[in-house]
């Protein structure tokens, strides 16, 4: 296993607000996902593992990565994932609903829509962080998912 790798994430307390069981929820799944298996490899690091809080401040996504030689925050601008964000919630939210009736064809056209925009988001972050943090993309698609929890309110 490498050593670029994250062994713990969290999010900033100042950065999330009340949410709802389901959401806080799906925010610890997020994180345990991201932990469980991930490449992470901050430009100029010689060596991991790394330690991420991830938080927003001024409508800026906030990472801030810890390492046994190495400590830099990264600072994104969340406008370009807003589409993306907004619409993913939109294409889950249908899901949810579609999984507790729809027919099995309408679940799986519902849940391809779902996946694109995951990649989606996941390549854009990846596009954002170049030149700043390395990653695959099932990293980053752990990592969308985790943006996109944080995001969320209820």
């Amino acid at each position: 296993m490498s050593s670029h790798r994250l062994s713990r994430v969290s999010l900033d307390p100042g950065s999330v607000g009340v949410a709802s069981p389901e959401i806080e929820h799906e925010r610890q799944v997020a994180i345990f996902d991201l932990i469980e298996k991930n490449s992470f490899h901050p430009e100029g690091a010689e060596a991991g593992p790394y330690e991420l809080v991830l938080g927003c401040e001024e409508n800026r996504l906030v990472l801030e990565v810890t390492g046994a030689s190495y400590g830099k925050r990264h600072m994104l601008s969340l406008t370009p994932f807003r589409t993306i964000l907004k619409d993913y919630q939109i294409v889950c939210e249908s899901y949810y609903e579609a999984v507790r009736g729809a027919s099995s064809q309408q679940i799986e056209a519902i849940d391809m829509g779902r996946r694109g925009l995951h990649n989606d988001g996941a390549v854009l972050l990846q596009q954002r962080l170049e030149g700043k943090v390395a990653m695959d993309h099932e990293t980053a698609r752990r990592l969308f998912t985790l943006v996109n929890a944080l995001q969320r309110r209820g």
